[in-house]
């Protein structure tokens, strides 16, 4: 597709790319997650007593069912705005917040290894895929002229949509895994 002053294209590899670096980066997830979380519970419980016992009790509650049916139903929201920014040349308001909350979601994996000072699910793949991948995409975007300005509000609009769709996410899957 084209911009309004038709220099640059934007090509299904910048929209629906979001897409694929998605699927690679949550195959790791899907790999480590119900593992990481039973071997690292316990000693994360007793380096941060602070965190309420619920959130303790929820995480380790995740079997690897249903964090499976939760990844797929993030596919889905991720799917929604990889083709609404195909079906726009890249302008869409949602495919932009989805790709900034994917690259925000990268740095949040890293920020979480460097607090348990090792690894954590998702900490493999962003310095490699979903970091550059959301660098490389807006550097498209930005030279097609699509890109909208980034102001704080968005990067906090960003981390709210993916902590949105990850609660979502989780509790479709709850509600139809234990049904």
């Amino acid at each position: 597709m084209m911009n309004s002053s038709g220099d640059e294209a934007i090509e299904g590899a910048v929209t629906l790319g979001l897409l694929a670096a998605w699927a690679l980066h949550d195959l790791e997830e899907l790999a480590t997650v119900p593992g990481w979380w039973r071997r690292n519970l316990p000693a994360l419980r007793e380096r941060y007593p602070g965190v309420p016992e619920a959130v303790w009790r929820r995480a380790g509650s995740v079997d690897g069912r249903e964090f499976a049916v939760a990844v797929g139903a993030m596919a889905a929201v991720v799917a929604s705005a990889s083709v609404a920014g195909r079906l726009t040349g890249g302008r869409s308001a949602t495919y932009q917040t989805a790709l900034n909350a994917f690259g925000l979601h990268g740095l949040v994996h890293l920020a979480q290894a460097g607090l348990v000072r090792g690894y954590t699910p998702g900490a493999a793949t962003s310095p490699l895929i979903v970091i550059p991948f959301t660098l490389w995409a807006r550097s498209r975007l930005r030279r097609a002229g699509v890109l909208r300005a980034t102001r704080p509000r968005d990067l906090a609009l960003g981390l709210g949509f993916a902590g949105a769709a990850t609660v979502a996410a989780h509790t479709v899957a709850r509600r139809l895994t234990k049904a």
